[in-house]
């Protein structure tokens, strides 16, 4: 049993809306969820299911809050061009702060240590960013076209971190992949994983991007590094 609500999480400047999955009788480990560019809809929410169902307390910022609360776009080609009008508003360095906030607030939730990250997308590049700046327990990044460019920052991170990324992108180009590559080098708290794949290939909301093979593969790598870095037993 799941218990599901919204949490709000003060802001310098504001008010965010923190979406929350409690595992019933006890919060699990905490692990923050950060959406991609289509908002916090169907698929994040599913993920965020999938996450509970294996006994973490998840949440899920609404990281548009500022310019566009509650956004929750189709994943078509309509939702996506509407999607990347709106990404254009984000201040990421705002975000990664606000991230930052709700996992602070989701440790308070859960009560039992740090919490950790997992984002996609966009999130794959924040949740990155809140690895840098935040120490989390263990941090998840899925095909962030942002990581290979903050990449060089690496060092800056302390907890043992999961990048996805898939060979066939084409919004983050192999030689991006390649630097992140070069940057983990010998750690072996990093682990790189790059599915035969295209970008978003998670998501089972979008025809476009979905491949389902691709998917399955990486749950598992993410579900075992979960298991190893953020047990929830």
């Amino acid at each position: 049993m799941t218990t599901v609500r919204t949490d709000q999480v003060t802001i310098d400047d504001g008010v965010m809306d923190l979406h929350l999955w409690v595992p019933d009788p006890k919060p699990g480990p905490g692990l923050l969820l950060i959406q991609e560019i289509f908002g916090v809809g169907a698929y994040v929410r599913a993920v965020a299911e999938r996450l509970a169902d294996a006994g973490y307390t998840v949440g899920a910022p609404d990281v548009f809050w500022r310019f566009a609360p509650g956004w929750d776009a189709g994943h078509d080609q309509e939702g996506l061009a509407a999607s990347m009008a709106q990404v254009a508003n984000l201040d990421p360095r705002k975000a990664i702060g606000d991230c930052a906030a709700a996992l602070d607030h989701l440790d308070t939730v859960v009560g039992r240590g740090r919490s950790g990250v997992i984002g996609f997308c966009l999130g794959g590049t924040l949740g990155f960013g809140v690895a840098i700046v935040s120490d989390p327990s263990v941090c998840v990044s899925y095909y962030g076209s942002g990581v290979p460019d903050m990449i060089d920052r690496l060092d800056q991170v302390s907890c043992p971190t999961l990048f996805h990324f898939g060979n066939t992108d084409s919004y983050i180009p192999g030689e991006g992949v390649d630097r992140v590559a070069e940057a983990i080098g010998e750690r072996d708290d990093v682990v790189l994983n790059v599915e035969h794949a295209g970008h978003a290939f998670d998501n089972h909301e979008s025809e476009m991007f979905y491949d389902e093979a691709a998917a399955r593969a990486a749950w598992a790598k993410t579900m075992a590094f979960l298991a190893e870095h953020l047990p929830t037993g």
